[in-house]
């Protein structure tokens, strides 16, 4: 089978089966990382596996060593971060790191199973949702689709079954094929986006929440990233999609009421790295995340995910959007537009003015001869410059090039610790940081001087650290700090999976890549302070990292409100948007998240929240968490609808 996106084939699958022995090769090759997997799988009398073994690396290079056995009536499971036994029965045995040979068998066996579900080891269920027939390829054959449910975060793979033998697995970005429909990824795409889209729709018509007339939010703490503060005595009135009033009065008898009871009402959080998918608006809007800026996506899905957001068909949030654009090598990345002309990259520049991007993202493969003229246009066209740094170039030539923005805290810091002639368009970029950034002179002529230039050119970072503290921090069976406020929440293939190596590092590295991990703490604290604008984002789970990258923030140095202010009006200002965005005022965009407590003095009640507002919906976290499989955090606020008998206003 192949991997497949818009730009090609960067992975294969090959499955050789002979009696009741499969042997599978599984290798991924996308922008210089993937993982690449063997597997033996030996099958038993009811086709369960009674033997499994996988090895190799995982996709950032951290060894793989894993293995599941059945003996007698009990079921044992090892790898290099946990292990594990139970009674076997005739469970399905969800794999940590292994290969998609995974979703063929559990086709064969969950289509024979009642009510297509099975028990799921190490814990949880597995359930194959039957959707519609659709037709595949030039000769219109017709496939069945299917949604498996259970080894993610709400979002089912989505399978096309002709009989019994899996014909693909489909996502808008990334599709996993037989041979003869490698070159159909537009198709399979264009399959999964209307797949998803039914999906969700339903989801939103049971999840979005909906007044005809004013809402009154009352007894809450209202946020100021302006001062810094959080004020009572003013409740905010909401008509459809704006602030209409901050009043100190009472609700009228028309109104609808929610009382916050002392909860802290935000501005709606900005993310300002995400790359979404169809599923990943929900995990946003139940984490208080109304605003995005994808750094990057499948041009063809993003523009058809976008107005689907807007409208309120799906649920997600507004999407600002950086245009992909990379150069040709052997390790270039897939998505958007690869270049190979500094003139073909210019017009790709135009194509994404054209079709309304808000800005642009130039990745790691691009020649560094290209980045000014492409600067120059897009920002003659109005566009915002941003990206990795491409290889053989320095942060501080991208910024004299025209970069308005750096993307990821490591993208800036390599041009300090890569040597001559070294390559970072392999996971190189992120093990030269752990193993070299400890040494940084945060003092020295070099940074300071770059340090400098980010502020006369006021050039944004937008610093993704709490999708690096995996790589750096994690540790076999426990994952990373960052990840603890949230991890008992999600499904056990989630935990499983981030309770990981992420690269292949020895126990005698560690003391090195927590020093590494600490300067690196100290580099952001120390842009803070010097007015280096700042910028949360993901470029990981959508919404509970957010949360997890403002924890971060506080635990390097920041105080909670430098957070909030940044991941409100800052983000605002970063878009743009800042005069209807990023704060509680009058005629600007109701978008607003309250949660239960104060994230001003304890940053990690952001995660405990009770209401979102978005575009004149109301939408509560704790029953998106619940249909997502993911354990609520809180409960959501009770709706007094127009008519009832109210106590006066406090």
């Amino acid at each position: 089978m192949a991997l497949v996106t818009a730009n090609g084939r960067i992975g294969t699958l090959v499955v050789t089966s002979q009696g009741t022995s499969v042997d599978v090769d599984w290798r991924v090759d996308d922008n210089g990382r993937g993982p690449k997997i063997r597997e033996h799988v030996v099958l038993g009398p009811n086709g369960l596996p009674t033997s499994r073994t996988i090895a190799g690396t995982a996709t950032y290079g951290a060894p793989v060593k894993e293995s599941f056995t059945v003996e007698g009536t009990r079921a044992r499971w090892t790898s290099l971060d946990d292990q594990g036994e139970a009674a076997a029965g005739q469970a399905l045995y969800v794999d940590n790191r292994g290969s998609p040979w995974t979703l063929m068998h559990f086709v064969r066996v969950l289509l024979g199973s009642k009510g297509l579900t099975r028990a799921a080891l190490p814990s949880g269920t597995l359930r194959l949702q039957k959707l519609r027939q659709v037709t595949v390829g030039p000769s219109r054959e017709r496939v069945q689709a299917y949604a498996l449910w259970g080894t993610s975060l709400g979002n089912p793979t989505l399978l096309l079954v002709r009989g019994t033998t899996l014909v693909a697995s489909v996502s808008p970005y990334v599709v996993l094929t037989r041979e003869e429909h490698a070159g159909r990824f537009a198709e399979l795409s264009g399959v999964a986006r209307e797949l998803n889209a039914e999906l969700l729709r339903d989801l939103a018509k049971r999840l979005t929440h909906r007044v005809d007339g004013p809402v009154w939010i009352t007894g809450a703490r209202l946020f100021d990233p302006l001062t810094g503060t959080a004020t009572t005595g003013q409740n905010v009135v909401v008509f459809r999609d704006r602030i209409v009033g901050l009043r100190p009065d009472s609700p009228p008898p028309g109104a609808t009421v929610i009382d916050a009871k002392g909860g802290t009402l935000l501005p709606g959080l900005i993310d300002s790295h995400a790359h979404l998918g169809d599923w990943d608006g929900l995990l946003d809007i139940a984490s208080g995340v109304t605003h995005v800026r994808d750094a990057g996506n499948d041009n063809t899905s993003l523009l058809a995910l976008m107005p689907r957001f807007d409208s309120g068909e799906l649920i997600g949030p507004r999407i600002f959007a950086s245009g992909f654009l990379e150069g040709k090598s052997a390790f270039n990345a897939s998505g958007g537009f690869t270049v190979q002309t500094a003139e073909e990259a210019v017009d790709r520049v135009r194509w994404y003015a054209d079709h309304g991007f808000w800005g642009i993202k130039i990745y790691n493969s691009m020649p560094p001869a290209f980045v000014k003229p492409m600067a120059a246009e897009a920002h003659r066209l109005g566009l915002h410059v941003s990206g990795h740094v491409p290889a053989f170039m320095t942060a501080e030539q991208a910024i004299r090039d025209g970069y308005d923005e750096i993307n990821h805290i490591n993208q800036l810091l390599l041009m300090f610790v890569l040597r001559p002639g070294e390559d970072p368009r392999t996971p190189l970029r992120f093990t030269v940081i752990g193993e070299r950034l400890a040494d940084l002179d945060l003092q020295g002529a070099e940074f300071r001087r770059v340090v400098q230039l980010m502020k006369e050119r006021r050039t944004t970072l937008d610093a993704t650290v709490a999708t690096f503290a995996p790589l750096f921090v994690a540790r076999p069976g426990k994952g990373s700090a960052t990840d603890a406020p949230w991890i008992d929440h999600v499904p056990a293939p989630v935990q499983r999976d981030r309770r990981t190596l992420v690269l292949d590092l020895k126990p005698e590295q560690y003391d090195r890549y927590d020093a590494s991990w600490k300067k690196l703490e100290q580099v952001l604290v120390t842009l803070h302070r010097e007015g280096i604008p700042l910028v949360p984002g993901t470029d990981d789970l959508a919404g509970l990292v957010l949360h997890g990258e403002l924890e971060s923030w506080v635990a390097a140095g920041l105080t909670p409100v430098d957070v909030l202010r940044a991941a409100t009006l800052g983000g605002a200002r970063f878009l743009g948007r800042d005069a209807e965005l990023g704060t509680i005022a009058v005629g600007k965009r109701a978008s607003l998240y309250l949660v239960d407590g104060d994230p001003l003095t304890d940053i990690g009640a952001i995660r405990r929240g009770r209401l979102v507002v978005k575009d004149g919906a109301l939408f509560f976290p704790d029953e998106i968490h619940g249909a997502l499989q993911v354990t609520p955090f809180g409960r959501h606020v009770e709706v007094q609808p127009p008519g009832v008998a109210r106590p006066a206003s406090r």
